[in-house]
């Protein structure tokens, strides 16, 4: 089921839209490894759910979650769900201690609150560079495919890719030299 529209009655963003506030259910396949799996990379699927919870003249705020996570790991992995506000050209990642409060703090705004640019997880064209030492951040638009990388000197890493008129098509992240981590892609 796609999540774009083409058109709206609100600002867009190609790679994060929604017709309605109605829940969109995926399919996503992967890997994990861990100190538990000795490392290894071992199967991990899980069902994402993203829902729109607001939208107002100038974007819109959606809820990403990871649900149902299966793999033969000892230690169950928890994905914590994210929150994005989403503008024409930006995703960006609400990062508040309380994100539901926040939700409807910023939901009631007549425009967009402004944004920490290490918080963009996505663009609507283009490239963007950023860094905060050691953290080094790169979001790029090819195509149809929105994708952020970002690296930390350590190994730390974390990737989100976004697909024109779908949304979310792969995410990952891992700690150190494969001491925990994950990644995980949607399934057509």
């Amino acid at each position: 089921m796609a999540i774009l529209l083409p058109a709206s009655a609100y600002a867009t963003n190609p790679f994060l839209d929604a017709a309605d506030d109605k829940p969109v259910f995926a399919k996503f396949r992967g890997t994990e490894w861990s100190e538990d799996t000795s490392n290894e990379e071992i199967p991990l699927t899980a069902r994402v759910i993203t829902t729109r919870l607001a939208k107002m003249s100038w974007g819109a705020i959606f809820k990403i979650e990871f649900t149902d996570l299966k793999s033969r790991a000892s230690k169950k992995r928890e994905i914590l769900p994210d929150y994005f506000i989403v503008t024409d050209d930006r995703i960006v990642l609400l990062n508040e201690e309380n994100n539901d409060a926040a939700v409807k703090k910023i939901s009631a705004m007549d425009t967009a609150p402004p944004f920490e640019e290490g918080d963009v997880r996505g663009i609507s064209r283009g490239k963007l560079d950023h860094e905060d030492a050691p953290w080094t951040t790169t979001i790029e638009v090819k195509g149809d495919e929105c994708t952020y990388l970002a690296s930390h000197n350590s190994g730390h890493f974390a990737k989100i890719v976004w697909k024109k008129g779908v949304g979310l098509i792969e995410y990952a992240m891992g700690y150190g030299a494969m001491a925990d981590g994950f990644r995980l892609k949607r399934q057509k």
